[in-house]
């Protein structure tokens, strides 16, 4: 199934069901009065968090979501039966904007829970029956209330995957092999750039603890300009924003004895121009692929590193030398920074409150 993190759909809400005008009618009993029932209220469109799916790609094959509508009131008063919701599951980390005409968009969810629920769209209400209409002065009201109409918006879908690690680096620094190691991830391997296209999750379990687990994010490998779109820029950028903590790998094929960090620099720097937030995130560095490079110049880089007081951890993703050492720092870093996804809630924007429903009688039956 293809990635998708961006998608463009229609929600629709429910109708709310017509009141109903009718009169009480039996046998000895004149004049019985107006007895019709309420309309139903139209189904609201919820939208729910999953970890379940992890793409929007369902979302591009269908556009229009629209709940059940309210049915009407009928006589004795048997009040409509409310239209169901509509609940669409979207994955976890999705954020949900609204679309006004003009093209303006305007955050209305964040789906970063699982068990959170959001009405995005309201369903209409239903229209009053003529039972609610009679007084002193008009004692057989020939007029009930019209049910309201539902809602309807345009909403854009933005995926951004939520993670405890994410690693991240230049193309073709061993990312892949990493995470194929760590966890039971399968993504494609081969020996040029760029070869991770989209991201990969996999679930890396702690053998001491089967319910303890943390979910690691491959992204594409970034290069310079990513920032401004460079390569696959910042189309996956997003993705590192939902975070707790980074993995920063370097090949060491891209290490200069002179200046071996200047890998490591150029993407922090992207980072720092994509987001500030992002480029100050915890991160753990680690140089890959030792087996490609003599002994001798490993242990120097071993020593240059100790001696700028740098931590940085060496391994063979390949041949697994090293991987237990990082394993166990990722495991320290997310006990130290907690269960709390770094998430930038000022940009989250709760649903303004629905107004009160005025009661208005425009509806004539005779």
């Amino acid at each position: 199934m293809r990635f998708v993190d961006e998608a463009v759909i229609k929600a629709v809400s429910g109708n709310g069901g017509h009141g109903c005008v009718s009169f009480r009618r039996e046998k000895f009993i004149p004049r019985g009065g107006p007895d019709g029932g309420d309309g139903g209220n139209g189904g609201n469109v919820v939208f729910k968090g999953t970890t379940r799916l992890l793409s929007l790609y369902d979302f591009r094959l269908k556009r229009v979501y629209q709940a059940e509508n309210g049915r009407p009131g009928q006589g004795s008063q048997m009040h409509g039966r409310g239209g169901k919701d509509l609940l669409v599951e979207l994955p976890v980390g999705t954020l949900v904007f609204e679309r006004d005409e003009n093209g303006s968009e305007v955050l209305i969810a964040d789906l970063s829970d699982p068990e959170k629920e959001i009405i995005v769209v309201n369903g209409g209400r239903g229209g009053k029956g003529n039972e609610h209409f009679k007084s002193s002065t008009n004692q057989a009201p020939k007029f009930a209330q019209p049910g309201e109409p539902g809602e309807e918006k345009s909403l854009r879908l933005e995926l951004k995957i939520l993670a405890d690690a994410g690693l991240l680096g230049l193309p073709n620094a061993g990312k892949s092999t990493f995470i194929s190691q760590v966890s039971a991830a399968k993504p494609k391997i081969a020996a040029y750039p760029f070869t991770t296209l989209v991201p990969n999750l996999g679930v890396m379990m702690d053998e001491y603890d089967p319910d303890r687990r943390m979910v690691i994010a491959d992204i594409p490998g970034l290069i310079e300009g990513a920032h401004e779109g460079q390569g696959l820029g910042h189309r996956f950028l997003k993705h590192v924003e939902r975070t707790r903590f980074l993995v920063h790998i370097l090949s060491i094929e891209d290490v200069d004895l002179e200046n071996p960090w200047a890998g490591f620099d150029l993407i922090n720097d992207e980072l720092q121009r994509f987001d500030e937030t992002l480029g100050s995130r915890e991160q753990i560095q680690v140089i890959n692929k030792i087996d490609l490079r003599a002994p001798e110049e490993v242990d120097e880089l071993r020593a240059k590193a100790e001696a700028e007081g740098r931590k940085v951890f060496f391994i063979s993703a390949l041949e697994g030398e090293g991987l237990e050492a990082v394993v166990t720092e990722m495991w320290r870093m997310l006990e130290s920074l907690g269960t709390n996804a770094p998430l930038d809630s000022s940009k989250h924007v709760e649903p303004e409150p629905e107004e009160e429903f005025e009661m208005e009688v425009v509806w004539v039956r005779e």
